[in-house]
């Protein structure tokens, strides 16, 4: 187990713990959270023996294998594959030696050596390589590039990939879903959960801690707290020790107070009953935990559009992508004021050319693009970080936006985005991915736009400041398009979704569960066909067709299972569309039928860990019946 004792912890003259107390049982899986700066990434240090204790005991058991993302790269030249088999120092070991015995001829060793590669996992170590690469959004292609290649986004990827790679007791996660898009997200919380290790995890997306861990563990003021469950009950935990504070209730009843005006407005113009409960419980929820960041540094608003157009903007017929490259054929799209749009789709599939068509950073290359007149379009992208000014100053860069406004006007809207004293007048050089993106969002915010068109505004961002944006946002009058791995934030700031994938764009009638199982079946469709490799002239066909028996024998149970394993699963999702009918009926969210409610609720959670869990069965019942019947064709 790990055991923090009575830990002193300091990094120059800074005191990050002091007397801090943390036990973590073998298996656990716990999230960090804390303010920036806190001493997050310094324990994590710690716990690699990077860094020592300066007072208490920071006791790990001895043999522990540690595992953890990186975050350089020292290996420009390397075969992206072979970068992430790297992770497995213990497999390259033994590699080495293997090939140094083969020179050697040493028969003995070779023998030992071929028994210590079986043991670890060997001969499919490339295999499981090019499945973490795929899972994480590489292409085949791409798997055999270099890995100076790639970007810094890719790049972290990589590491990412190298680190799940490596055999561990102990897994060690700074932020992983930082530059990962929505699919990868979805595909590593089944690989985490499924993990048999000890893991702490950095994150700030909530609904990735809830879907992975078991314990939060929360750092402030010097001391670490451990809470029961996944974020959301730590926040409920929290809240309610909070709640009991003046300055928590204040707060409190001034987020309620907008965030029931949304939900009045959203329900004006919900459609989609499912999608409807999904985002007014999102909401409820939201409103529920406020207090839990009622010490957030971050309180802004994005000002009020002078003047609107209806529609903003229309795309009819639109033929969009890159030179001579199409990623998307008739596009129709009409955004008007109010309209709150997420996007989704798979990786590549052009998400992003869509976003920066309409930002007016590419040119359509056929159909009828239409701006309004009074169109101001605030446009939110990772490059656009790159291109601040990095001698000037947040308040520099606001004044030049607004030479005649008073300065303390502009400190003050500044400080809502926590660039507050001295830090107002530091030049951007030094700034933090995170500082970049909110003073990112400063200049935008001050621009009074009517259409926000935003890609992964939430990278770099922590929990506090992503509470904030996704509170301007519900406050927000204007049109929304956002692109965001972060399903908080789509839950709570959109109502409908648009799908773009293999060349069009079209409505998306589901939430984000939904999504989720369509992404699985797009998977299995994008599936490559490998063919068989031809059988060498010297086959034993005897052994063959003794081979193919035993397969034969070996197909039934599974056929039999997977086919239990679907029945079940349509009796459960059966019984959970006529429970989520019954949700979706407003009298039972009144005060006399309280206990109704959580009952039914409880129900409904129980059903859909009960789904998720047939769903991850069905489907590995369904892939071992493809691979025997694969090999059962080949055997023939």
């Amino acid at each position: 187990m790990i055991r923090l004792q009575n830990l002193t912890l300091q990094r120059g003259p800074q005191r990050l713990l002091e007397g801090a107390e943390l036990t973590l049982h073998p298996g656990q899986k716990a999230g960090l959270v804390g303010a920036n700066g806190a001493g997050k990434s310094s324990l994590f240090a710690l716990l690699r023996g990077e860094l020592g204790p300066d007072g208490g005991d920071c006791q790990l058991p001895p043999d522990w294998r540690i595992a953890h993302m990186r975050q350089e790269v020292d290996n420009l030249e390397r075969q992206a594959v072979d970068y992430v088999l790297d992770g497995d120092t213990w497999l390259r070991r033994v590699q080495a030696d293997l090939q140094a015995a083969e020179a050697a001829g040493d028969g003995s060793a070779l023998a030992r050596l071929h028994a210590e590669l079986d043991a670890a996992d060997g001969y499919s170590a490339d295999a499981r390589a090019r499945k973490l690469l795929a899972g994480l959004g590489f292409s085949a292609e791409q798997m055999e590039r270099r890995v100076g290649d790639f970007s810094g986004g890719w790049r972290m990827r990589l590491n990412l990939a190298q680190a799940l790679m490596c055999p561990s007791d102990l897994l060690l996660l700074d932020e992983p879903t930082n530059h990962l898009d929505l699919d990868a997200i979805l595909w590593l919380e089944g690989w985490l959960t499924a993990y048999p290790g000890t893991l702490l995890l950095i994150s700030h997306d909530r609904d990735f801690l809830d879907a992975v861990v078991g314990h939060v563990i929360h750092l402030e003021q010097r001391k670490l707290m451990l809470y029961r469950g996944g974020y959301s009950a730590f926040e409920r935990t929290r809240a309610e020790r909070l709640a009991q504070q003046q300055q928590a209730y204040e707060k409190q009843q001034a987020q309620r107070a907008h965030m029931e005006s949304f939900i009045r407005r959203f329900k004006a113009k919900a459609t989609k009953a499912r999608q409807a409960q999904s985002r007014i419980k999102a909401l409820e929820r939201l409103e529920e935990l406020a207090p839990a960041h009622v010490d957030s540094p971050f309180d802004f608003r994005f000002r009020e559009a002078d003047k609107v157009s209806s529609p903003l903007l229309d795309l009819a017929e639109g033929r969009l992508g890159y030179g001579d490259k199409v990623v998307l054929e008739k596009v129709k799209l009409q955004l008007a004021p109010g309209a709150r749009i997420g996007l989704l789709g798979p990786n590549g599939a052009g998400k992003s050319t869509l976003i920066k068509t309409l930002a007016g950073e590419l040119a359509p290359l056929g159909g009828r693009l239409t701006r309004g007149e009074n169109l101001v379009v605030g446009y939110f992208a990772q490059h656009q970080l790159d291109a601040l000014d990095a001698k000037a100053s947040p308040l520099l860069h606001l004044q030049r936006l607004a030479p005649q406004e008073r300065e303390q006007t502009l400190r003050d809207f500044l400080g809502g985005f926590d660039f507050r004293g001295e830090r107002c007048d530091e030049p951007v050089l030094n700034f933090s991915g995170g500082e970049k993106a909110r003073l990112a969002l400063a200049l935008i915010a001050w621009g009074k736009p009517n259409l926000l068109l935003l890609d992964e505004p939430t990278n770099h961002l922590d929990l506090e400041m992503r509470l904030a944006l996704t509170l301007a946002l519900q406050d927000f009058e204007g049109a929304v398009v956002v692109v965001s791995h972060d399903r908080h934030l789509l839950k709570s700031t959109t109502d409908e979704f648009l799908l773009v994938a293999e060349g069009r764009i079209d409505a998306f009638d589901g939430d984000l569960e939904d999504y989720a199982r369509w992404l699985v079946e797009f998977r299995n469709r994008q599936q490559p066909v490998v063919d068989s490799a031809p059988t060498a002239d010297r086959t034993d066909r005897r052994a063959q067709r003794q081979a193919a028996a035993a397969l034969r024998q070996q197909l039934a149970p599974h056929k039999r299972q997977a086919e239990k394993l679907e029945k079940e699963l349509g009796l459960l999702q059966a019984r959970l569309a006529t429970l989520e009918a019954a949700l979706a009926d407003p009298a039972l969210y009144e005060a006399a039928r309280k206990d109704e409610l959580r009952e039914r609720l409880a129900e409904q959670a129980a059903l859909k860990a009960r789904e998720a869990e047939l769903e991850e069965a069905w489907l590995a019942a369904l892939e071992t019946l493809e691979n025997l019947q694969s090999q059962l064709e080949a055997a023939s």
